[in-house]
């Protein structure tokens, strides 16, 4: 498992990848809200209401913050975040 604190403005978004079989589970974790790879299940963020961002095609930390997102919850929707939209920008609405 890879940790990592990446500095957002002032603040630190947690990154964390965990090395499975066939893939990186990778999740980068703010106070307002979450990126997750295709891993993870955007119906689950939306019936628990959750600020997810879904984000596709990436194997490391580095690719995450630098691709865009794929899906994104009702939750992001509704703080402005959209599908398409850089990673880098949506860290810095859910720092």
């Amino acid at each position: 498992m890879i940790k990592e604190m990446i500095k957002v403005g002032d603040s630190f978004i947690e990154a964390v990848s965990i090395e499975l079989d066939n893939h990186n589970l990778i999740v980068l974790r703010g106070s307002r809200g979450y990126v997750m790879c295709g891993y993870l299940s955007m119906d689950a963020a939306d019936n628990f209401g959750d600020v997810a961002i879904k984000i596709t095609g990436i194997r490391t930390i580095q690719e995450a913050l630098n691709t865009e997102a794929e899906e994104v919850s009702r939750e992001a929707k509704n703080i402005g975040i959209y599908e398409g939209q850089s990673i880098n920008e949506i860290l810095e609405l859910i720092v």
